[in-house]
């Protein structure tokens, strides 16, 4: 059976879905372009990581009247730069949730999703906030709003962005975004704990015949938050805990050393040149926060030292509601540490590896800015799992090595030459490399 997941069908899947996105124009004004136009051309520029891409399309149009934009993105007319912003605009980003979900659901239909799993026999999803946009002049009714300490008052985008991570897994893969916007009704500025409910609320029906273990910062450490994931959605947290900020649970830790009633393991690691000690410590059972109605909760931290100097190389602490023991500490001390991922390997990524989410695409005055990095992050969605799955686009990343090289040889091609589809342009790449194919 032909896979589900190669990007031809991927597009057409897209296509049928954007096709039906409402049209808020009137119908006397200019309806030259479709609204799935504006939408399949702004995540081909994503795509592709080439602001210029659609204007290579246009020329491919005039002269040979065929582009890659219509064969590998089924864009029947290219609309202006200026033209996709107008499109797209009146959209809310929320349409455009289920594009994300469609995939993970197609993943763990062909159970690819199953690499995913830890340790601790659970998928991990890490949640965190991130700043895309900033200006002191530039707003929407969608911004946020800070002053600085001179006065001068900043507009700027925010987002929950989760992802799945697993320990030793190279790529994450993206979930639904949840955007960090004033809400309808109240005073107070939104914040990243309030959309991080939201989007539990939205979307953990996806997970309900899985466990999830969430992971996430300090500021994810609150007992309100912790309690709506171990009940009612029935699923497990794993999020570092500081004491600077969890004064009454680290009074209890203290008085449980003095006790001698903090559990201890340390192991030794050679690192090549040098060894390290790495030293485990937790508690069961101890008050996530002061007063008789405190979420218990399962304590445990991490010390890793240099073993001739003592020097501490790493040092964090977690709580959580999975159950702790001497056997599994360790595993799950290597859960919680991969929440690092969806900042090296997430959001570092859509800032500074070609996809620019920080860039000002354009703003418009209604839900411009979110539309369009819902559909950058989709884009990295998309990559990653051909990268995960696709025989095709895995052997060109490994013969190509570095990702810039990659895109820069898509973008090259695609500009000066027309493919009918996307297997023919990894062909193509294919045999220009003298890359053998696998049989299948």
């Amino acid at each position: 059976m032909r896979q589900k997941l190669t990007l031809q069908n991927i597009m057409s899947e897209l296509c049928q879905r954007w096709a039906n996105l409402p049209d808020t124009r009137k119908r006397n004004n200019n309806t030259q372009y479709a609204v799935v136009d504006g939408v399949l051309a702004a995540f081909a520029v994503f795509f592709m990581q080439s602001s210029s891409f659609l204007a290579h399309q246009r020329l491919l149009e005039s002269k040979k009247g065929r582009s890659n934009a219509r064969s590998l993105f089924q864009i029947e007319q290219i609309p202006s730069d200026q033209q996709i912003r107008n499109l797209l605009d009146p959209l809310s980003s929320m349409y455009f949730q289920k594009d994300f979900w469609a995939l993970v659901d197609e993943l763990k239909e062909q159970q690819h999703l199953l690499q995913l799993r830890n340790d601790l026999n659970t998928y991990s999803i890490a949640l965190d906030g991130v700043n895309f946009f900033s200006s002191e002049k530039i707003c929407c009714p969608k911004c946020l709003k800070r002053e600085d300490r001179s006065g001068i008052e900043h507009y700027y985008h925010s987002a929950i962005t989760p992802v799945f991570v697993k320990p030793g897994q190279a790529q994450v893969l993206s979930l639904p975004p949840e955007f960090i916007v004033p809400q309808d009704g109240s005073e107070k500025q939104d914040c990243e704990r309030v959309a991080a409910k939201r989007w539990l609320a939205q979307h953990h029906e996806h997970f309900s015949d899985h466990s999830v273990s969430y992971l996430g910062d300090d500021l994810y450490a609150n007992q309100p938050l912790c309690q709506l994931i171990a009940e009612p959605y029935r699923q497990f947290f794993i999020f570092v805990c500081k004491p600077e900020s969890h004064t009454s649970l680290y009074e209890w830790i203290d008085f449980l050393e003095k006790s001698d009633g903090i559990e201890k393991i340390s192991q030794r690691h050679w690192k090549g040149k040098h060894g390290e000690i790495w030293r485990y410590r937790f508690a069961p059972q101890v008050p996530l926060r002061a007063g008789h109605d405190a979420l218990l909760v399962n304590w445990f931290e991490l010390v890793i030292t240099h073993e001739d100097t003592g020097q501490i190389l790493y040092q964090n602490s977690f709580v959580t509601n999975h159950p702790i023991t001497a056997t599994n500490v360790v595993a799950l001390v290597q859960v919680g540490r991969t929440r690092w991922k969806i900042e090296n390997e997430n959001n570092n990524t859509l800032k500074t590896k070609g996809y620019h989410l920080e860039h000002n695409f354009g703003h418009g005055q209604q839900d411009l800015a979110n539309v369009l990095a819902t559909l950058n992050m989709l884009a990295f969605l998309i990559h990653t799992i051909q990268e995960m799955i696709e025989p095709a686009y895995q052997r060109l990343r490994r013969a190509l090595g570095a990702r810039k090289t990659f895109f820069n040889d898509l973008r090259a091609l695609t500009h000066y030459m027309v493919f009918d589809s996307w297997d023919d342009l990894f062909l193509f790449m294919q045999e220009g490399l003298e890359i053998a194919s696998e049989p299948p």
